[in-house]
């Protein structure tokens, strides 16, 4: 196991850490969170070299990706940089990239009521309006968790507040920072249930963030 304890704070660099084969010959992975080796909860950076593929396989309570560069393909169709996916339990596919991709994935994490599938190209959506100067792309909701992008200018101090079902962060852009230390691109954060902090971007600073999905 790596990173199963959801009471602790996680902080990783991702830049820093080395590319993983995996099962499937040109697709290697960076493992943030692993329940078992191959099974299971498991949040990672993957990466698709040209023309690598996976066989054919289901998503046990669900499959969410981010694209954070390149085309990631399967039997629905390609889906570019900026893309967002959730493929819920019973969804079975055969994932490829012609052009290779770099994702951000997270596996068997959904409820188990959650059987909504989600395509959304983030650089077609208009940023809404959000806490003071933020910006907000909303990405998904369901029964207390919320997945959204969102954009700091540089500079943008966020008020102290407490994450009530946890918070998980991976910078797109830019440079996060808080009263704990600071967050370059590429950083992956996972704070736990009723953790604290007043974050504030450093310069222009774009995050995924999902939060009140760690309760339990």
């Amino acid at each position: 196991m790596l990173n199963m304890d959801f009471e602790q704070r996680v902080v990783i660099e991702t830049q820093h850490k080395d590319w993983e084969q995996s099962p499937a010959q040109g697709v290697w992975r960076k493992r943030l969170a692993r329940e078992d080796a191959e099974h299971g909860h498991a949040t990672s950076i993957v990466r698709y070299d040209p023309g690598a593929k996976f066989s054919s396989h289901p998503h046990p309570k669900g499959e969410e990706i981010f694209v954070l560069n390149g085309t990631f393909s399967d039997h629905r169709g390609d889906f570019g940089a900026g893309t967002y996916l959730r493929n819920p339990e019973g969804y079975e596919h055969a994932p490829f990239s012609e052009e290779g991709c770099t994702l951000l994935v997270k596996l068997h994490q959904f409820h188990d009521r959650d059987r909504k599938q989600v395509t959304i190209d983030t650089r077609a959506e208009p940023w809404q309006q959000g806490q003071g100067n933020l910006r907000v792309i909303p990405l998904h909701e369901f029964e207390g968790e919320n997945v959204a992008l969102v954009h700091w200018p540089k500079g943008e101090q966020f008020v102290f507040h407490r994450h009530v079902g946890g918070e998980e962060i991976y910078v797109m852009s830019g440079k996060l920072a808080d009263e704990h230390g600071e967050y370059p691109t590429g950083t992956w954060i996972r704070s736990p249930h009723l953790s604290t902090h007043q974050p504030f971007a450093i310069e222009e600073t774009v995050i995924w963030v999902k939060i009140g999905h760690m309760c339990n």
